[in-house]
């Protein structure tokens, strides 16, 4: 299977994400010191960040010739991490423009596994392991259980340093998420 094909993705076909918890707690809340390893083999402190960024959080990629969880399609929201993690790539330029210092990709998965992806798809920016939940249980993240897996749901941050000052949430279509982050961006500044 091609990259392409793994991207095109038909939404009509995938159930949509309800917002089954309310995430108002993450308005204005300042994320503490929290270290995660990152895919360019270095901890990021969170807590820490300066600047405007992005992170979008993600349940788990896939691989190329590994299969996916069984009914994976069929759980809200689930599906679409690499097109996400794509359209992030293809407008990182344009979130740079924006006065976005750091975009990251974040999901439980560990730094090796995501390196896997990082590498197939040649993403400019750091995705995080937040393997044992400790940004998700600090922020009190909506997660959920496949087959042994502790995923979090998708939602997406922007955070001016260490403060959230806008979340997304649910996030769908996945692949469409940065046109919004782009778009509340652009508003903000003017």
């Amino acid at each position: 299977m091609n990259q392409q094909n793994l991207i095109k993705v038909d939404w009509s076909k995938i159930p949509v994400p309800k917002a089954d918890v309310s995430l108002d707690h993450l308005n204005n809340y300042q994320i503490p010191e929290i270290k995660l390893k990152s895919t360019k083999e270095e901890f990021v402190n969170i807590g820490k960040l300066s600047g405007l960024s992005v992170i979008y959080i993600y349940p788990m990629t896939g691989q190329p010739n590994v299969a996916l969880p069984k009914d994976w399609d069929e759980i809200p929201g689930a599906r679409g991490c690499t097109p996400q993690s794509c359209s992030f790539r293809d407008n990182f330029s344009e979130l740079t423009k924006l006065n976005i210092k750091n975009i990251f990709g974040l999901s439980s998965q560990t730094t090796d596994y995501q390196k896997e992806l990082a590498t197939r798809l040649h993403l400019p920016y750091a995705i995080l392991s937040d393997e044992k939940l400790a940004f998700a249980n600090a922020l009190k993240l909506p997660t959920f259980k496949v087959d042994n897996m502790n995923l979090i749901k998708r939602i997406t941050l922007i955070l001016d340093d260490n403060k959230i000052i806008k979340y997304f949430y649910p996030v769908f279509p996945p692949d469409e998420n940065v046109n919004q982050v782009i778009a509340w961006l652009k508003n903000r500044k003017s």
